[in-house]
């Protein structure tokens, strides 16, 4: 049986804050509509900022990594920037492994992220 990965979508101005509600992200199809959504959020809205929050995740396969890859690449076509925030220590390893930590940013929580870039 395929889990479900609940996310929530938060937005203020031209800020997104996803939330990711499951403590395990690790279903193929969870993670694909999941992402559909977020897809579909940016594409719909254009935010300039999106913060991905991992504050609830203990867990995370590999897909995760692709999807983050995926968001910001459509966020950077459009002038936006994608930030994470609140992973724990264990699954931020992961990214310096994969040399992802050169790619992404990384915050201690959603209100350092959302205070770097001032809203325009």
């Amino acid at each position: 049986m395929e889990e479900n990965v609940e996310i929530e979508i938060n937005c203020l101005q031209d800020r997104v804050v996803v939330a990711f509600k499951s403590a395990q992200v690790s279903g193929a199809e969870g993670i694909a509509d999941a992402c559909s959504k977020i897809l579909d959020y940016i594409d719909k809205n254009n935010p300039k900022l999106v913060i991905i929050d991992f504050e609830e995740v203990k867990f995370f396969s590999s897909q995760v990594l692709g999807m983050l890859l995926n968001l910001k690449g459509r966020l950077e076509k459009r002038g936006g920037k994608l930030l994470i925030s609140s992973i724990n220590p264990q699954l931020y390893r992961v990214f310096r492994i994969t040399n992802l930590d050169k790619i992404f940013r990384f915050f201690p929580d959603r209100e350092s992220a959302n205070k770097h870039i001032p809203v325009k």
